[in-house]
């Protein structure tokens, strides 16, 4: 049985982060910061990304570092969840991306290095419904229960439903999929900022699915399986609470990885209900989630992928 997390990760250090304008269309968590010249951002982001790969590699959690190539210009190019996913059985799938300059994030020769480090079998390339205008991002748009092989995602302009459920049957997992908005009624662009599941929790942003029926849909689907349920505010949400990731170190020890705004914005009884199962783990990185509109599970493309024997 696959197991819910991984200690083996891949990140992608940035060559030229920056405020996407294509992304902000569909992204009400992106806001830009002023007072700071492009240089000054791109440093900034390049020394919060350094400091969560030292944070991660210090509590015996597997990083593999991919650079960033300078051109051409991929301002999101640190949340590398979007484009790929690495499963158990040797799969590569690579994802229709919404917005075309985060097409150029799939790259040739990071599938080329992870087909040397680990036992690939194929790579399965969904992106040509791009053409289409149907886009299915990644672990962003899919929340995956892997142990009792289910997918969450809620529905928007990035996450099609045809999409995830023919994705779905292939890997033969049950397809459950909502629909969840901000305050304003805006689709919650991506499933990972409102839901995040460990092999014995889920927390996730109840009042966003505003369809009771959903609502009751998900929580048994989740309570189904065994997990407790740690609900956040939309405030909460807004703090990047729902994006987070259970990850295992080399000794069998899980972090629930998180930035340090989602850990603030927890409420002790949220924090201790996590911590019977899981040892907490923020990490700081306010330039790359304020500007990129993606927090700490963004940044982080789980590596199920075999050993190579």
């Amino acid at each position: 049985m696959t197991k819910q997390y991984t200690r083996r990760l891949m990140m992608v250090r940035p060559a030229s982060f920056s405020f996407n304008a294509e992304t902000a269309l569909s992204n009400a968590f992106q806001q830009s910061i002023g007072g700071y010249t492009a240089a000054e951002i791109q440093q900034k982001a390049e020394v919060e990304f350094d400091s969560f790969v030292a944070i991660l590699r210090s509590n015996g959690v597997e990083v593999l570092v991919v650079q960033d190539t300078a051109t051409p210009s991929k301002p999101d190019a640190v949340f590398p969840n979007n484009w790929i996913s690495m499963q158990a059985d040797g799969t590569i799938y690579l994802y229709p991306m919404c917005t075309p300059n985060r097409r150029l994030e799939r790259r040739e020769d990071i599938i080329d290095l992870l087909e040397e480090k680990f036992a690939v079998k194929k790579v399965v390339d969904l992106s040509a419904a791009e053409a289409s205008g149907l886009f299915l991002e990644g672990t962003g748009s899919i929340i995956f229960d892997h142990p009792n092989r289910k997918a969450y995602a809620c529905i928007s302009p990035r996450t099609d439903r045809g999409l995830l459920e023919a994705h779905c049957a292939q890997l033969q997992y049950d397809a459950i999929a909502f629909d969840s908005t901000n305050r304003h009624g805006k689709a919650v662009y991506h499933t990972n900022v409102m839901l995040t599941i460990g092999d014995q929790f889920a927390v996730i942003c109840l009042e966003s699915i505003r369809n009771e029926q959903e609502k009751q849909m998900v929580v048994d689907s989740l309570t189904a399986t065994g997990l407790e349920i740690v609900a956040i505010s939309e405030t909460q949400m807004n703090c990047f609470a729902g994006n987070m990731l259970q990850v295992e170190n080399a000794e069998g020890k899980t972090f629930l990885v998180m930035s340090q705004s989602a850990f603030d914005s927890l409420t002790s009884e949220q924090r201790t209900q996590l911590e019977q199962y899981t040892t907490l783990l923020p990490v700081a990185i306010p330039t790359i989630e304020t500007i990129g509109g993606g927090s700490a599970r963004c940044m982080l493309a789980e590596i199920f992928l075999p050993e190579r024997q």
